[in-house]
Formats: C-alpha cells, sequence, structure tokens
C-alpha cells in the first residue's frame, strides 16, 4: 500500500478534524466562497473546509487519498443534504481523472503538504486550477513553537529515521520552497503570498482529552506511541506531549483552545 494511504488510513483523523471545523469555516468564509465557484479541496479529510464551502453555495469536490475519510465526507454531505459536494479518492502528486484548467478554487488546508514527491503536488495543483483562479494552502511551519510543529518534532523524536530521499511535510512551511515549487510549475514570484497564520484546536473538555484523540487516532502520533512502546519509553512520550498540551491551552481547567501557526499561501495562477 502507498506509505501515505497507510498512514492516513491508520487512525481516524475525524476525531481530530472535530476539534478544527470552527477555524476550518473561518477560513473559507475569508476567502469569498459562494455561488458559482467550482472548489477542489485536496487532502480534505472529512471536509473541514469543504462542507462550509459547499453550504456557501459553491459546487465542492473534496480528494483524498484515505478510503475512511471519503466515505465520512460523503456521510457529511448526505446527512447535511449538500448535493453540490462530493468526496472521491485521489493522490494530490497524481490527479488523475481531473481535467485542466478545472476549478476557480484549490484548497488544500493541512493536506497536500503531507504527499509525496512536493514538485508534482504543486504542477498538479497548478495544472487543475483556471487561469485567474487561486490556490490555498495551509502547511505546519517547522520547528514552530506551536502545537502541531511540536506534535510533529517530538512524535519525530521517537520514531526510526525517515530514508534518506524522504522529503519532509513541513519543508511545506518554508516560504523558499513554496517559492521554489510553485515556480517550478509556471507561477510567477509576485503571484504568491506566504503568511503566518494562526488556527486553532477547541474541545468541550480538558486538553488531555484531546491529546488522548491525537494519541490514539492522529497517524503520525499512532506511530510515534508505537515505536516508544516498543523502547520502553511510552510514558516518556506521554510526558512530553501532555506538558506541551497543558502549556499551550488557553481554555482555562475544563475546556480546550489552543492555537497553531501555520504558513497560509495564495496563488494567484495567471
Amino acid at each position: 500500500m502507498n506509505p501515505n494511504k497507510a498512514l492516513w488510513e491508520k487512525g481516524d483523523f475525524t476525531r481530530i478534524a472535530a476539534t478544527m471545523r470552527d477555524s476550518g469555516r473561518e477560513l473559507v468564509e475569508s476567502l469569498g466562497v459562494g455561488p458559482g465557484l467550482h472548489v477542489l479541496d485536496l487532502g480534505c479529510g472529512d471536509g473541514t473546509t469543504a462542507l462550509p464551502s459547499a453550504e456557501l453555495g459553491a459546487t465542492v469536490l473534496g480528494v483524498d487519498i484515505a478510503e475512511n475519510l471519503v466515505a465520512a465526507g460523503n456521510a457529511r454531505a448526505a446527512a447535511a443534504g449538500l448535493a453540490n459536494l462530493r468526496f472521491e479518492e485521489g493522490d494530490a502528486s497524481k490527479l488523475d481523472g481531473l481535467d485542466d484548467d478545472r476549478f476557480d478554487l484549490l484548497v488544500s488546508i493541512f493536506g497536500a503538504m503531507f504527499a509525496p514527491r512536493p514538485h508534482d503536488v504543486a504542477r498538479e495543483m497548478v495544472r487543475v486550477t483556471k487561469p485567474g483562479g487561486r490556490i490555498v494552502m495551509g502547511n505546519w511551519i517547522p520547528g514552530d513553537p506551536t502545537l502541531v510543529a511540536q506534535i510533529l518534532k517530538i512524535s519525530a523524536a521517537y520514531t526510526p529515521p525517515p530514508p534518506e530521499c524522504f522529503i519532509s511535510p513541513v519543508s511545506w512551511g518554508v516560504a523558499d520552497n513554496v517559492m521554489s515549487r510553485f515556480g517550478g510549475a509556471g507561477i510567477p514570484a509576485d503571484h504568491i503570498s506566504c503568511t503566518p497564520t494562526t488556527y486553532v484546536f477547541r474541545h468541550s473538555g480538558p486538553p488531555s482529552e484531546l491529546l488522548a484523540s491525537f494519541r490514539d487516532y492522529y497517524g503520525p502520533t499512532m506511530n510515534a506511541f508505537a515505536a516508544a512502546q516498543a523502547n520502553g519509553k511510552a510514558d516518556d512520550l506521554q510526558a512530553e506531549l501532555a506538558a506541551l498540551f497543558a502549556a499551550q491551552n488557553q481554555g482555562g481547567d475544563h475546556a480546550t483552545a489552543i492555537p497553531a501557526t501555520y504558513l497560509k499561501v495564495i496563488v494567484h495562477k495567471p
């Protein structure tokens, strides 16, 4: 199986996505999504940004590599009565079956950044976007002190090193890399903007419950705990992450609101 597909089908990202809904909706509303737009949500999960885009009247296709998340997204669309939203399986580095110049807006929030072959991903995103259209990415920033970058950094310290050819997903959080990748796909530098922006994870219970969701359902942390358990270090990993979640929580003793900084990328296709 494709290792990226295996990673995201291993857990149940819907448990994490439930804490991301408010920020997803706010992001979509800020993009001016509405009737008449054709939107591709790439690496869409179960529809954190795809569903509000459809509710605002756009015609939306969600594409994700994980079969379970595609099924969950289609179930959410059906439950909401959104005939203008559907989900299908696909690989961000090779969007077979999607025509050139098809979408007015391509959104990929913490999605396509995890696909292998980032230059191929950039070319595919540009290919399927209409001239005059936009690509909007949200990418976690390497070394950032906020939640998700630190989760990935801590998790990496407990897992075996990746193969030499591996390109880290968080390399998409470096503006120079973004410029290089989209530049290679034919986008001039003055058509690309990169801005650090904040996303908030919200949960009605304490941060320990959100940590439990990451431990049990988020592929990268699941792998880290499995490796730590094998090395007798699971308690160390748990303690590091518990301290991180507690320190960054802004929701008080009985609720969770943890901001996380990401790089918001906006590309205008000539």
